[in-house]
């Protein structure tokens, strides 16, 4: 049986076997984000927050140096700032996890 051009020497089969390969990798990886930490941080690390990858929130410090009554709007700031700074952390992570198991393909991530 001559082998379907495009397929290189794998075959049908041995595309289905790396595939499976693939999938049993990402599944691993994506079960592996509950034990990856990573830590967002603004004002200077004034304000940290450490959540897991697949986020969940673990840990928020606040240093007293920015508690001001006077001025709560900061503190806002510095801890909206803080989450959009772990979330990107997080995200990249995730991608580069997943670059890892998938070989380099470009797959969506589930969330």
């Amino acid at each position: 049986m001559a082998k379907r051009k495009g397929f290189g020497n794998i075959g049908m089969g041995g595309i289905m076997k790396q595939f499976q390969t693939m999938a049993k990798n990402v599944q691993k990886v994506q079960d592996g984000f509950k034990e990856i930490e990573v830590e967002g941080s603004a004002g200077g690390g004034a304000v940290k927050i450490v959540a897991t990858c697949d986020y969940v929130v673990k840990n928020v410090t606040i240093s007293r140096d920015v508690v001001d009554p006077e001025d709560v709007e900061m503190l806002e700031d510095l801890v909206q700032a803080a989450i959009s700074d772990l979330l990107e952390k997080i995200n990249a992570r995730r991608e580069e996890e997943m670059k890892n198991a998938t070989g380099g393909m470009n797959l969506p991530i589930n969330i």
